[in-house]
C-alpha cells in the first residue's frame, strides 16, 4: 500500500473529509434542506413533482400493525424492495428478486420468511437503520428491471451511477457494481467495485475495489476497461436538475438504468463520500475550484451539462 502526506494529496487535487465538510458541505448545503435528501420518501415525492423518474412506490409502512399488509401490497409483484426512508450507506435495504407461491427470495437465492420480513420492517420502524437512530418508516418499492447492457458487469445486484453535482454542475461520476463481497449491494465500503466515468462520454476510466485498482470484475471476470454507460446525457441532465429540486449546492445523485423505464433517480446524498476520487484515479478539488471561480449569469440545466462535458472530461487510466 502506498501512503502520502496530506499536503501531497491536496497538491494533487484530492479533497479530504475535513475540507469537504467545512468548505463544501458546510458552506453550500443549508441544513434546512437536508430533509429533502435524508428522507427518501420526501426525495421521491419531490422528484415526481419535478417530472424526474423514480422506482414505483408500492406502499409505505408507518406503524407496526401495518407490517402485516405487506404480503397484500406485493401480491402481484415478481419482486420488490423494502428500505428505510432515513437510512444511509445501503443499510436496511432488503431486495426480493423472486416471489413464488407466497415465498420470497433474495438475489442469492436464499428464502426470506414472512417472520423475517416482519422483523426487518419492525427494525426499520424502530430506527435501527436511520440517521441518529430516530423512528422511521419503511418504503416498499417496485423492483428495478435489470438493464441487459450491464449483463456480466455486476454480481446479483443492479449497478448504480453516482454523480457528484456542485452548484448544478456534474463534476465527477462513477458506476458502482455489486460483488459477492458486497452481498449484491452497490456500496464501495462493503466491497462493491467503483468504476470512474468520463463526464463527457460515460466511458470507463479506472476501477477499484477496496481502494485497490482492478481491471476485471472479481466475480464475473468481465473486463471493465471498455464500458460505456448508456443514456448518459439523460443521467447528466437528471443529476444537474436535482440542484434546483433540493437546493443543495454539493450533493451526490444515485441513479439506475431500468430496461423498460430508462434512467431512474434512486436517492440523493448531502454528504457524498470521497472514494469516487479513487475510482476516477484523480482528485475532485480542481473541478470544484473551477466552478467556484466561474462568473457570469446563471446557467440552465442544459448549459451546465454542456459546460461540464467540455471542461471536466478525462482520459482513461486503464
Amino acid at each position: 500500500m502506498k501512503y502520502a502526506w496530506p499536503w501531497e494529496l491536496s497538491r494533487s487535487g484530492v479533497l479530504n473529509m475535513n475540507r469537504r465538510n467545512i468548505s463544501y458541505i458546510g458552506r453550500y448545503n443549508q441544513r434546512k434542506f437536508y430533509k429533502r435528501v435524508d428522507d427518501k420518501l420526501i426525495t421521491k415525492q419531490l422528484a415526481l413533482a419535478n417530472n424526474i423518474a423514480v422506482p414505483d412506490l408500492i406502499g409505505v409502512v408507518h406503524e407496526q400493525h401495518k407490517i402485516q399488509e405487506i404480503p397484500a401490497m406485493v401480491s402481484d409483484r415478481t419482486g420488490f424492495v423494502i428500505k428505510p426512508a432515513k437510512g444511509s450507506g445501503g443499510k436496511g435495504i432488503l431486495v426480493i428478486t423472486k416471489v413464488n407461491n407466497g415465498c420470497y427470495y433474495k438475489p442469492n437465492g436464499h428464502e426470506v420468511t414472512h417472520s423475517e420480513i416482519y422483523r426487518h420492517v419492525s427494525n426499520i420502524l424502530s430506527g435501527l437503520f436511520s440517521l441518529g437512530g430516530k423512528p422511521d418508516v419503511a418504503i416498499v418499492e417496485g423492483l428495478i428491471e435489470f438493464d441487459p447492457v450491464f449483463e456480466g458487469f455486476s454480481y446479483e445486484g443492479v449497478p448504480d451511477i453516482r454523480l457528484i453535482v456542485f452548484k448544478g454542475f456534474p463534476v465527477m461520476g462513477m458506476l458502482r457494481l455489486s460483488t459477492a463481497a458486497s452481498d449484491g449491494k452497490a456500496n464501495l465500503h462493503q466491497g462493491a467495485v467503483g468504476v470512474g466515468l468520463d463526464i463527457a462520454t460515460g466511458k470507463s476510466l479506472h476501477a477499484v475495489q477496496f481502494d485497490l485498482p482492478v481491471d476485471k470484475h472479481p466475480d464475473t471476470h468481465f473486463p471493465l476497461s471498455n464500458m460505456t454507460v448508456p443514456h448518459w446525457e439523460t443521467l447528466l441532465h437528471t443529476a444537474s436538475s436535482a440542484y434546483e429540486m433540493c437546493e443543495l449546492g454539493y450533493l451526490g445523485t444515485d441513479m439506475v438504468l431500468d430496461k423498460n423505464k430508462g434512467p431512474l433517480l434512486l436517492e440523493l446524498n448531502a454528504r457524498p463520500g470521497l472514494t469516487i476520487q479513487i475510482a476516477n484515479g484523480r482528485g475532485i478539488l480542481p473541478r470544484l475550484k473551477h466552478v467556484e471561480a466561474m462568473k457570469g449569469p446563471a446557467m440552465s440545466v442544459e448549459e451546465r451539462v454542456a459546460y461540464a462535458k467540455k471542461h471536466f472530461s478525462s482520459n482513461p487510466k486503464f
